[in-house]
């Protein structure tokens, strides 16, 4: 009678139970499981250990009794912040301009992928390219191309206005503009990187549907709107979802960038990130900052869960969970 003595991975009908099995499985797999260590470590130590601070917010914050022996203010620091007259404003401005930067982004990566699909390969890649070139650029050289192009005195759009009759527009002055620009900004800069993910999905449609469509006598902006928008529906959905997540988010590294210590734009730029940032130069309050910090991630939260509910009310396949 022979034993059979080859090694084989733990599976869940595996009868080996308990913390052998665990080794047993971290042994057999341990290529796979060092190959995942640099990443594992990398959300504990970015993810979870901060997690230890979030204490801050119920805290008056001491710097020589550190975080543990500071004392406790309970929700002070969050009618701190609620109470201010900076509340309603920054929270205005981040929904805003993130409704804004998700509704034309999300549209104008759509379309720009369809355009890119229509022409051959070769001119495909150099619009790819180009396109994608953005992405890499850093907000603040972004910042040097828009103070060149809306500077009041040597602007190439006010350059423009007066060449055609015009009188200059001081930008850097005129609040009204910056939604519209910031909306701008954020856009070009994410249309390549975005467009390629809805780009690679419409490869992935199954030709034959295309077939069939013209057979039975489609033009292609028939197949667009028939065939290739309802093919793209549930990429924008799942992205859509993923990008509500960081709604109560501003993009501090643009807004600041583009806009510094501007204080005639702050009524339209100021967002929760950069108020926190500009409260603790001011005040140097780590209680109030993270007080507005956990807000933000718990409305983000909701935001999510209650945005993949509707979702899975009307189609469950679209939701994320």
């Amino acid at each position: 009678m022979t034993s059979n003595t080859r090694k084989t991975a733990y599976t869940p009908g595996n009868k080996k139970k308990g913390p052998a099995a665990v080794l047993h499985e971290l042994f057999i797999n341990k290529t796979l499981y060092l190959m995942i260590l640099p990443a594992f470590i990398f959300i504990i130590v970015f993810n979870y250990a901060p997690l230890y601070g979030l204490q801050l917010a119920f805290k008056k914050f001491n710097f020589q009794l550190g975080i543990g022996g500071s004392p406790w203010v309970g929700l002070e620091n969050f009618l701190s912040y609620f109470r201010s007259i900076f509340f309603t404003q920054t929270t205005l401005n981040t929904l805003g301009l993130n409704f804004l930067f998700i509704a034309f982004g999300v549209s104008s990566q759509m379309l720009v992928a369809i355009l890119l699909n229509e022409v051959s390969r070769r001119t495909q890649k150099v619009f790819q390219t180009a396109l994608f070139f953005p992405y890499f650029i850093s907000w603040i050289v972004i910042s040097v191309f828009v103070t060149a192009l809306l500077s009041e005195r040597y602007g190439m759009v006010n350059n423009l206005i007066t060449a055609l009759g015009g009188k200059r527009v001081p930008f850097f002055s005129m609040p009204k503009y910056w939604w519209a620009i910031l909306t701008v900004a954020h856009v070009w800069k994410a249309l390549g990187y975005g467009s390629v993910i809805y780009l690679a999905k419409i490869m992935g449609i199954d030709q034959e549907i295309y077939e069939a469509a013209t057979v039975d006598g489609t033009n292609k902006f028939q197949e667009i709107r028939y065939i290739t928008v309802p093919m793209l529906i549930p990429t924008a959905i799942l992205l859509l979802l993923i990008a509500i997540g960081g709604i109560f988010r501003g993009d501090f590294q643009m807004i600041y960038s583009l806009t510094g210590e501007n204080k005639m734009l702050l009524s339209v730029t100021e967002v929760i990130d950069t108020y926190v940032f500009r409260m603790m130069k001011l005040t140097g309050n780590h209680g109030v900052a993270a007080a507005v910090g956990l807000y933000q991630s718990i409305m983000g939260f909701g935001l999510v869960m209650l945005s993949n509910y509707l979702v899975r009310r009307h189609d469950a396949d679209l939701a994320l969970f």
